[in-house]
């Protein structure tokens, strides 16, 4: 039986690991819990799986009776654990995956942005530490399924996009569309956040962040692809022209459950949790180009994840203000763009190389995007 903590437990992510937690009761014990703002879920998981430790945005207190109030970056660190979720949102995931790692658990991680902010400390720690991350998003899991058991040069690393809900939209109607438009995804149920960063492609230039530091490959190697139906999550194409590919109909918990049970593939399907693709009917398999005129939050996130130092986690905190203020309707869609190029330009950067650094860069970003957001009311 594995000990498992779930961070981000009444997000999307975290509900859907519960869910594969409850299909397998004597595989996993939960032995913290922890969440937003979100109580009256959190009191109902507590009930059901009596973890140890909770932790929450709000006073111990107002908390459930009987589990101990522990900080994420405490509660991953206990002797007892095993496995932790990162399923939190935004910068909260990057303390509690570096102290996982430095305590040599194993990190399924889903939470894009502390890999995006900070990348080369979180493998640093992986080597030195002997934690292991194991990717949950769904493009990054994918790659990782498709070089099990290959020790062959990777040539390129192919990401998929649907291209969001404005895929076809005219260019000059796009700026105005409303948080309500935006988070109608075509093909995943996500999380607010991320469902407005995939409209926006931020999404995947995150994930090209990430799929160069998990899998070590040049920049230059990985490529974006317009893929509407969501199909095939992503493909590897190796040195002699091979191609191999992870397909499935759009659900998580696929990648959740490879991650947790990593390295078995465990039967499920009794279970109803993950759709199965269907060979019996047609399906059709589009690839078309990525438009950067449509999607500029694209171009301006790999431009600035690859200057390095601490510009990733300016990028991260000022995406995260900018979606945050347009989802609360301070900002235009348009705008979530002029936010974060302002205050990349704005930066001054270090070398980014300490927790410090980048918990300092975050900080100011997350500042001075609040200054750019008052300034366009």
């Amino acid at each position: 039986m594995k000990n498992i903590v779930v961070l981000g437990s009444t997000g999307s992510i975290g509900r859907q690991t519960l869910d594969i937690v409850r299909a397998f009761p004597q595989e996993f014990q939960v032995v913290g819990l922890a969440a937003g703002t979100n109580l009256e879920l959190l009191r109902q998981q507590v009930a059901e799986f009596h973890p140890e430790h909770i932790y929450a945005l709000a006073p111990p207190a107002a908390l459930p009776a009987g589990p101990v109030f522990t900080p994420m970056e405490e509660m991953v660190c206990l002797e007892a654990v095993d496995l932790v979720m990162v399923a939190t949102t935004g910068a909260a995931g990057l303390l509690p995956t570096l102290n996982a790692l430095r305590h040599q658990k194993a990190v399924a991680l889903s939470n894009k942005e502390p890999i995006v902010m900070a990348g080369p400390l979180l493998k640093e720690y992986e080597s030195r530490y002997g934690g292991v991350i194991r990717p949950v998003d769904s493009e990054p899991s994918a790659i990782w399924q498709c070089i099990q058991g290959e020790a062959n040069e990777i040539r390129r690393l192919i990401i998929t996009a649907s291209g969001g809900p404005f895929r076809t939209m005219p260019l000059a109607e796009i700026a105005a569309v409303t948080p309500e438009q935006a988070l109608r995804h075509p093909t995943w149920q996500m999380g607010p956040k991320i469902t407005i960063d995939s409209a926006t492609l931020m999404n995947k230039a995150f994930e090209v962040i990430e799929s160069h530091w998990l899998f070590n490959v040049p920049w230059e190697n990985i490529e974006v692809v317009i893929h509407p139906q969501s199909t095939i999550h992503s493909m590897v194409e190796f040195a002699d022209g091979s191609v191999k590919a992870q397909l499935g109909p759009p659900s998580m918990r696929l990648p959740i459950q490879y991650a947790l049970f990593y390295p078995e593939r465990r039967p499920n399907g009794d279970l109803g949790l993950i759709p199965r693709l269907d060979t019996g009917i047609a399906h059709a398999l589009d690839f078309q180009p990525l438009e950067y005129e449509r999607y500029p939050c694209f171009g301006l996130a790999l431009a600035t994840a690859q200057r390095g130092q601490t510009y990733p986690a300016v990028l991260s905190a000022a995406d995260e203000v900018a979606v945050n203020s347009f989802l609360a309707g301070k900002i235009g869609f348009g705008d979530i763009y002029r936010v974060v190029e302002a205050v990349v330009t704005a930066h001054q950067p270090t070398p980014g190389r300490e927790l410090a650094e980048l918990q300092e860069a975050d900080a100011w970003a997350t500042r001075k995007s609040r200054e750019v957001v008052a300034g366009l009311r």
